[in-house]
């Protein structure tokens, strides 16, 4: 099946989410469902869990190549921006110096290398995490209240190429959770 289809399948589900008690029962729940094929799925927990994010198969995101893309970016701009000014748009010789004297330009070009990683990284982490979001679809399920107090989610997406709502429910059901919800969207 494609993921074509499964979206289209479903349109009015977003997923199948289950509950745990313990973030060690989370984690092995997630390491069960990654080893069954599902792919599109997270998982959410009141505080952090060692090792979760490896249990729902996480690579590495791609903000820090962005932060470091941008500072060079900027440390590039803001040394060239300093040299246009100092040999073409304001030449003047002063006392003899040479006018293209980098180590004054070193304060300035750390700025600018900081500056555009900083906004770099921002940008790119809120773009990468579809944010902002002031509404998802797992707030439609009542029992996700407790997912910052005390109790551990496992949403299956239903875009993952092997959702389907009947077989996603039992195999949930079968790994040891509570409260299996299919989530509307």
């Amino acid at each position: 099946m494609s993921k074509d289809t499964a979206v289209s399948a479903y349109p009015e589900i977003f997923g199948a989410m289950v509950e745990f008690d313990t973030p060690e029962e989370l984690i092995s729940a997630c390491k069960h469902a990654y080893s069954q094929g599902y792919r599109k799925m997270d998982a959410y927990a009141p505080m952090p869990v060692e090792g979760l994010a490896e249990a729902i198969g996480y690579k590495k995101n791609k903000v820090a190549m962005c932060a470091l893309i941008g500072g060079l970016c900027g440390a590039i701009g803001g040394f060239s921006f300093l040299e246009w000014i100092t040999n073409v748009a304001y030449a003047h010789n002063v006392g003899g110096r040479p006018t293209n004297s980098w180590p004054a330009f070193i304060p300035i070009t750390f700025e600018c290398m900081i500056l555009c990683a900083a906004l770099t990284a921002v940008i790119s982490m809120l773009a990468m995490n579809g944010l902002p979001r002031p509404h998802h679809s797992l707030f439609n399920v009542t029992a996700f209240e407790r997912a910052s107090i005390d109790k551990f989610f496992l949403c299956i997406e239903s875009t993952d190429p092997k959702f389907q709502p009947q077989e996603t429910i039992a195999f949930l059901e079968d790994i040891g959770g509570k409260g299996v919800n299919l989530v509307p969207v």
